[in-house]
């Protein structure tokens, strides 16, 4: 049964490849589209809530409501305003986007030394400088997670967006549900999904590790040497 189903799979995606690819592209793309929209105005929200910390529990509380509602609420909300469409999943994937992207940032700025930041003011930096010069380089790692999170979760809202007519993988998974025998149709647009999901995943965990500072910091400490008897 297993095999037969294995068979099936395989003559579908060659059969189908072009149609796939060209929703696999779309996927990824509203997802992109999405979680950028989302960095261009969660990363300066949360260097300011960093600087002004008495305004980050009511900004994230306000992030933290709109993950509270569900994906298909949300889209047929959306609907009302802006129509079906992708354009209507990109915005989505913008407000679904926007927790981790503030939450991670604000934690990122916040958590570098302040004697690291002071010593930058005695040299003479300005506020700006500490923060392109200092904060940012040492946070990196931690708003990249951020960025990460968001695309993982974005994967699965664009998936979603099938139900609003955006030409998404979820299509696939969605005419499956419909059919007699739909597991064929199901498992090829899941897989795919996955696929993206996994991808986007290690590729920015290994770019995260990359910029760590504290992983910089043990690769330039030298090994200790032991000192010679002098006897």
């Amino acid at each position: 049964m297993s095999g037969n189903l294995l068979q099936q799979l395989i003559e579908y995606y060659s059969v189908n490849f072009g149609y796939l690819w060209e929703l696999f592209i779309k996927h990824l793309l509203m997802s992109v589209y999405g979680v950028l929209f989302a960095a261009i105005v969660g990363i300066p929200i949360g260097i300011f809530i960093a600087r002004y910390s008495k305004l980050s529990w009511a900004i994230i509380s306000i992030a933290n409501i709109i993950q509270t509602v569900p994906v298909i609420a949300m889209l047929a909300i959306l609907m009302l305003v802006m129509g079906l469409g992708p354009t209507t999943v990109v915005v989505t994937v913008f407000l679904y986007a926007l927790l981790p992207i503030i939450k991670n940032t604000y934690t990122g700025i916040s958590s570098v030394d302040v004697n690291i930041k002071d010593a930058g003011k005695g040299m003479g930096m300005t506020k700006n400088q500490v923060l392109r010069m200092i904060e940012l380089p040492l946070s990196m790692s931690v708003i990249l997670g951020g960025l990460r999170i968001a695309l993982v979760v974005a994967i699965g809202v664009v998936a979603v967006g099938s139900f609003i007519g955006a030409p998404t993988l979820g299509d696939i998974v969605i005419r499956g549900t419909n059919a007699t025998d739909g597991t064929t149709f199901i498992l090829a647009g899941a897989i795919p999904i996955a696929l993206i999901a996994i991808i986007i995943d290690v590729g920015l965990r290994l770019l995260e590790k990359r910029l760590d500072p504290s992983n910089k910091k043990s690769k330039k400490q030298p090994t200790p040497t032991t000192p010679e008897s002098n006897a």
